[in-house]
């Protein structure tokens, strides 16, 4: 089995910065894509960065240029870095990942979520 872990998610004030973290482990063999959604309360879950093996990056229009998505794939591990943090980025943050994992002898494919962290920001 493949899982993912959040860490990272706090209070932080208007303007303010956080880092988020997604370490995968378990059987993996190789992760594809790495993603960052939200949920804000009473919304559906949206996607907020991704970025795929190769590194090509793929954001959100609420948070370009303050958000930035990046992995070690050494580390099976994504980060989101949150510059200039606003009210409206308050909600939980999933990780997400898809690849291909060990099984019994052979591969198959995965694709996991974490359990998530919440981001509060304070105005």
């Amino acid at each position: 089995q493949v899982q993912l872990v959040e860490s990272g998610g706090g209070l932080v004030q208007t303007g303010g910065s956080l880092t988020l973290s997604c370490a995968a482990s378990g059987s993996v063999f190789t992760i594809y894509d790495m993603r960052w959604y939200h949920q804000r309360p009473g919304k559906q879950r949206e996607m907020v960065a991704t970025i795929d093996i190769g590194g090509s990056t793929n954001y959100a229009d609420s948070v370009k240029g303050r958000f930035t998505i990046s992995r070690d794939n050494a580390k099976n591990t994504v980060y989101l870095q949150m510059n200039s943090l606003k009210p409206e980025d308050t909600a939980v943050y999933y990780c997400n990942a898809d690849g291909d994992m060990y099984s019994s002898g052979s591969l198959r494919d995965f694709d996991v979520w974490g359990q998530g962290t919440q981001v509060t920001v304070s105005s």
